[in-house]
């Protein structure tokens, strides 16, 4: 328990926070390294539902600053961001706006939030989920130049919202979902024409990573019955990842990274292996996973600079790699000695990228929230 408690009180200490929240956060460190599911501890913290979901509602409309990857192929095409994109327009970029949105979505069906949230969540929702706004996203992606706009991480994010929307049976909840089908079905077609092209795995650690993209495709295809998106990421993960051995994990992370490129393939393998093979192919892939329990094998991420826009992704690899952690854990067999290890890095890393979620920089606040949310309600693991 020492070292998780030392992480925190330097990741919470730097960031200056008030000494109830450090209290409440050293409990809840205690909570986390007493218990299961590094997620499932918070899960149930109606406060921070609050917490996240206000993140959201402070971007979704929020337009300025804004960073446009925009491709223009003449004068017509300036824009502010929202005449380019009439729904997903805020939380400074394209991709941000979408997932801002799915955490909404996500807190609405799972989370515990008070009414007056729940009510201002779901205005927020159906303010921006209207045809003529969908109808002007669809022309954008649908424009010369731009088959690869937001390709993959966008557009997997989109994909995740559509899944949420999916798994919620309401009128109201249909009605969106029913509102954004257009746009789903321009992505996926796009998507569907890309992955056959793809001649290698992306194995970045920002944006452009295949491997987070593929998990997030493949839960859509699921949830919607699309088997041949099932088929198209089954074989590719098995193509480009099936022999995979020794992954660099001690080089990791880098100085911009919010994803692991190690632990997402093996996340992203879990889902497409049986469970006794993929307890085999995790042993070849990465074989120094302790199997004494500790935690410490896996040092968190270390951000310098909350202020810098790039150095901050390093609070988003905590997030990310915690729910990596977490799933290959609940992956393998029950009796398996690299689940406790697993669990005890994901603890640390959870304690540690959560403490960094706050309004306090909007280059961390604008998009922190969603990797949050996505750990805390393990969506990852299920419904």
């Amino acid at each position: 328990m020492g070292l998780g408690v030392v992480v925190w009180f330097g990741i919470g200490f730097y960031r200056k926070k008030p000494w109830r929240l450090v209290m409440k956060n050293i409990l809840l460190t205690i909570l986390l390294l007493t218990t299961g599911l590094a997620g499932s501890a918070y899960a149930a913290d109606p406060e921070l539902s609050s917490r996240f979901a206000r993140l959201a509602l402070d971007c979704v409309h929020r337009e300025y600053p804004n960073k446009i990857g925009h491709v223009m192929n003449s004068d017509a095409d300036a824009g502010t961001p929202s005449q380019l994109h009439p729904v997903f327009y805020g939380c400074f970029d394209w991709h941000s706006s979408v997932h801002g949105h799915w955490l909404l979505v996500r807190l609405l069906r799972v989370g515990e939030l008070p009414d007056e949230m729940r009510q201002e969540i779901t205005a927020a929702l159906d303010r921006n989920f209207n045809a003529a706004g969908v109808a002007g996203e669809v022309a954008y992606f649908e424009a010369e130049g731009r088959k690869a706009y937001e390709r993959p991480y966008g557009s997997a994010w989109f994909l995740q919202l559509m899944a949420e929307l999916r798994q919620w049976d309401d009128p109201l909840i249909n009605g969106w979902q029913e509102t954004l089908t257009p746009l789903e079905t321009v992505i996926v077609q796009q998507l569907k024409s890309w992955l056959p092209k793809l001649a290698y795995p992306i194995r970045l650690g920002t944006h452009n990573q295949s491997m987070f993209a593929f998990t997030l495709i493949h839960d859509w295809a699921q949830t919607a019955g699309d088997e041949e998106m099932a088929a198209l990421i089954r074989d590719k993960t098995l193509e480009f990842h099936q022999g995979d051995v020794n992954c660099p994990l001690a080089y990791e992370p880098s100085g911009e990274d919010f994803l692991s490129p190690c632990l997402m393939e093996a996340d992203l393998m879990r889902r497409v292996i049986p469970q006794d093979k993929f307890a085999d192919w995790l042993q070849s892939f990465m074989p120094a996973i302790p199997t004494d329990g500790s935690g410490d094998w896996l040092a968190p991420g270390v951000v310098n600079d909350p202020t810098d826009g790039k150095l901050v992704h390093l609070d988003g690899v905590n997030l990310s790699r915690a729910w990596n952690l977490e799933n290959i854990a609940a992956s393998l067999p029950e009796n398996d000695p690299r689940r406790a290890a697993l669990l005890a890095a994901a603890k640390i890393h959870a304690q540690t990228g959560i403490a960094s979620v706050s309004a306090e920089h909007y280059e961390g606040s604008h998009w922190l929230a969603s990797f949050a949310t996505y750990l805390v309600t393990e969506r990852g693991l299920g419904p």
